[in-house]
């Protein structure tokens, strides 16, 4: 009885002396909380209860710029993103970025998701390594990618 006093009674010190170190007027508010996780909507994603969760709207706000471009192209060496999507992401171990096929969208905002987010079975998620600016402008180098004269995969057509 007398070691469950002591433990509550430590604990009670110890917040106390927390809270009494905590900045004046450092309330948690709406403003000073982290910003939302980037999010989109689209027909793949599925519903909880019919209930979507809450997105914003992503718009690349580099675009075509060349300046973005450039920085992109050194973000995707430096980040080793080369090294799946082979070199001007031509396509490697991971898929060609360069081809136009797009397996979860190659929209600018969803080709920012799968960067951010990651994607299953190796698509490794940067939103903790980088910053949005940062992605948006790897985003305007893959985007700015010319299309190869040839696909490297072979088609199937038996014709």
């Amino acid at each position: 009885m007398k070691t469950n006093f002591m433990c509550i009674s430590l604990l009670v010190v110890t917040c106390s002396s927390l809270v009494a170190c905590a900045p004046q007027g450092a309330a948690p508010s709406v403003a000073n909380a982290a910003p939302s996780p980037p999010a989109i909507a689209y027909e793949a994603h599925i519903t909880a209860g019919g209930l979507a969760p809450a997105a914003n709207e992503l718009k690349n706000p580099y675009g075509a710029d060349s300046n973005a471009t450039k920085n992109g192209a050194a973000l995707f060496v430096a980040m080793n993103c080369d090294g799946c999507h082979g070199g001007e992401g031509a396509g490697w171990v991971g898929p060609s970025l360069a081809d136009g096929r797009w397996r979860y969208g190659g929209a600018d905002e969803e080709v920012f998701v799968s960067i951010y987010y990651g994607r299953p079975k190796g698509m490794p998620a940067f939103g903790g390594a980088l910053t949005q600016e940062a992605i948006w402008t790897i985003v305007s180098y893959v985007k700015s990618l010319p299309a190869p004269a040839t696909v490297p995969t072979q088609s199937w057509d038996t014709q």
